[in-house]
């Protein structure tokens, strides 16, 4: 839809237009959507069947929204895509600091103009993409800000007594009138400051340095927030939050499936990444289930919670580690390698929050065994039944050749060579690999697979140093450490 043609508050009258609130708007403009079947929330992955029923429900009733979950669960984005339920434009008075309605005009500059001008006001159209305002609540936030407040320039310029309402500057909230209006993080807001909504939500009314104005505001509010006992910095009144009608709990994705759609629908990979660097669905949901066992590990705080960020993170910087180490190797194209999951650790080290046990253990080696746990998960889900495969023959020569105190040493940046080889040379691997995963144009992946599943699962040993991956026999080591505790005694 083009920007509508007309001018004046008289050509707007004979057009028909009948205002609305803006829930009312959003309102009936979700009902048309779903009932047209079209697609409301795209790109949304893990909540057809929880938050987004009560989303809709709470838009229809018309209520003001509270988003409530940990981080990383796409408050912020939910909160975003509310826009795409207004109407493409609104009229407003033209000049008007707080757009408004020609026909319902609530500032004294735009009461004024229309008793001047009549049919005559201009007026101009305002995009439902400037019809968002978004506010993270931080703690020098002040009522100013917010509300608005006495400007002395604009007194003396205008030569007006501090007594009269066109001196007031007008803060963020008034500035979003018939919009929607969002306040992240809201318990970082300052207790004294949130008292400041009461009456906004309720009364609508405003108080503005001893100016006690009636400016009856349109406004949809949508807060969202960590929850309360996470949260140090502060929490929310309970007075807000009884004028806040319909609050949803967020959370994050209930399978992998829905995982790895919002890591791949956000990872920024260049073409040129892609065109180079082939990765395999299975070491996506190999990264997922790390994250996974991350939001399960006893020595990170559940309360803090591991945002879908570390999954995206995480896949980019595998690319990365695959595309450092075919600038290096002056190749053209490679496979990612499980190898290649060592360099995800960096995004691990920042994006979650430790209990003390997990802070004895470190953030590095505590990365390290949910990597292994992960690839145990993935293992043991390929192979399907551990008997069986104890019964293969190829397996049988595998481990024979490690007790048999072979070891093999996968270096961080082989060439594809290079790494083809140092797998090939276990005896028996390339053919146990063909048995459980037919699928041959990743046929080096499940060669590396199978190692680190049998040492995930003590059949073998692994041990990592600064360049490599080391797998030997698992006898082996333990005789190794029982020659070092004894020539320590």
């Amino acid at each position: 839809m083009s920007k509508p043609k007309i001018t004046t508050l008289g050509a707007l009258k004979k057009s028909g237009y009948s205002p609305k609130s803006i829930k009312e708007e959003l309102r009936e403009n979700l009902l048309a959507k779903m009932k047209k079947k079209e697609p409301l929330f795209e790109g949304i992955h893990g909540y057809d069947s929880t938050v987004l029923p009560d989303l809709k429900r709470s838009v229809l009733s018309r209520h003001n929204i509270l988003l409530l979950g940990l981080r990383g669960q796409a408050k912020t984005r939910l909160a975003r895509m509310l826009v795409n339920f207004l109407d493409e434009y609104i009229p407003v008075v033209e000049g008007s600091e707080i757009n408004d309605d020609p026909m319902q005009p609530i500032s004294v500059f735009a009461r004024e103009l229309v008793g001047e001008k009549g049919d005559k006001t201009p007026i101009s159209w305002l995009h439902r993409t400037e019809r968002y305002i978004e506010k993270l609540a931080t703690p020098d936030v002040s009522i100013a800000d917010l509300v608005g407040d006495v400007d002395p320039i604009k007194a003396a310029t205008l030569k007006l007594p501090f007594s009269d309402e066109r001196v007031i500057h007008f803060g963020l909230i008034p500035r979003a009138h018939r919009s929607i209006f969002v306040v992240n993080e809201l318990p970082d807001l300052q207790a004294r400051i949130q008292v400041s909504l009461f009456n906004i939500l309720q009364e609508e009314d405003l108080q503005i340095r001893g100016f006690k104005l009636r400016l009856p505001l349109d406004i949809m509010f949508m807060f969202t927030a960590n929850p309360e006992d996470y949260t140090n910095r502060g929490s929310i009144i309970t007075p807000l939050k009884d004028r806040i009608e319909s609050q949803i709990l967020t959370h994050y994705p209930i399978n992998l499936e829905d995982s790895a759609k919002i890591t791949l629908q956000e990872a920024n990979i260049s073409k040129d990444q892609k065109s180079a660097i082939d990765v395999t669905e299975d070491l996506l949901f190999l990264i997922e289930t790390f994250v996974d066992k991350a939001r399960n590990s006893e020595y990170i705080d559940d309360k803090s919670g591991v945002s879908a960020r570390l999954a995206i993170s995480a896949y980019e910087n595998l690319y990365s580690s695959a595309e450092l180490r075919l600038i290096q190797n002056n190749e053209k194209k490679t496979q990612a390698r499980i190898s290649d999951m060592w360099g995800i650790i960096q995004s691990f080290t920042g994006k979650v929050e430790l209990v003390y046990e997990g802070e004895q253990k470190g953030h590095y080696n505590l990365a390290l065994e949910l990597i292994n746990e992960a690839i145990k998960e993935n293992f043991l889900y390929l192979i399907e039944d551990f008997k069986k495969l104890q019964e293969n023959r190829n397996y049988k020569i595998i481990y024979t050749y490690f007790e048999a105190g072979n070891t093999i040493n996968l270096l961080l940046n082989d060439k594809d060579k290079e790494y083809k080889k140092a797998l090939s040379d276990v005896p028996g691997l390339s053919e146990l690999a063909k048995d459980i995963a037919p699928d041959a144009t990743y046929h080096n992946y499940y060669m590396e697979l199978i190692l680190h599943g049998m040492a995930s699962i003590d059949i073998i040993s692994k041990s990592y140093m600064t360049d490599k991956v080391s797998f030997g026999s698992s006898l082996g080591d333990l005789l190794e450490d029982l020659d070092d505790d004894i020539s320590f005694n």
